[in-house]
């Protein structure tokens, strides 16, 4: 791998990549079962989000811990930190967006345009994935930023219509429509913080090379 042979890591660095794969792998989870949860209408398996965050955040304490053990070389740590913190950013959207469904009737007239919102963010945390398995190999990211920025630009367009179309639906209270509004500005918003998370590992990209 081309950190190892440039940085000469050791047992630490290890357990941080390690980690961060599996940051990466629960949070993957969790935007599965949240878009299953919508798909299926079952709030059950908005449940498993929650508890997903609560163990990924026990990881992105370890990751932060061995990181300001030592872990990396000085230049790099503050860079692998912003990036676990987004990730984290991400994961306590997903959580807030995932609670707000429990209590929220999800219109009709929005629910296929929410699902597809959901669906991309999944394959955009796919994306981060694979873009930080490339990162540790050496490979370049250019591409897989542009496919993220794609679906980043796709998401916006599917939340003005959304915006759209809610000024239309009527509610019954204050409430109802508040943690409607909450919901759909979870969901549309994630993206741009896994755009975050992507710029920051183009940033660590070519600072190791």
């Amino acid at each position: 791998m081309l950190l190892k042979k440039i940085l000469s890591y050791g047992k630490q660095e290890d357990r941080v990549i390690e980690n961060v794969k599996k940051h990466l792998h629960l949070l993957r989870l969790a935007f599965e079962s949240f878009y299953s949860g919508i798909k299926k209408n079952d709030s059950s398996m908005m449940r498993e989000v929650i508890d997903l965050e609560r163990e990924g955040d026990s990881v992105r304490r370890e990751i932060i811990s061995t990181i300001y053990a030592g872990a990396f070389l000085p230049y790099l740590r503050p860079d692998l930190c912003r990036f676990v913190e987004t990730l984290d950013r991400v994961f306590d959207s997903l959580e807030d967006a995932a609670f707000n469904y429990s209590d929220a009737a999800i219109p009709e007239q929005i629910r296929e345009e929410c699902e597809r919102v959901a669906l991309m963010n999944s394959n955009m945390c796919e994306m981060l994935a694979i873009s930080f398995d490339a990162m540790v190999k050496g490979e370049d990211l250019r591409e897989k930023a542009l496919a993220t920025r794609i679906y980043e630009k796709k998401i916006d367009d599917i939340k003005f219509s959304i915006l759209r179309e809610m000024r239309t639906i009527p509610v019954d209270n204050f409430w109802q429509g508040r943690i409607l509004a909450e919901f759909v500005s979870d969901l549309t918003t994630i993206s741009d913080t896994i755009e975050d998370a992507s710029d920051y590992l183009q940033i660590i990209n070519v600072s190791i090379r």
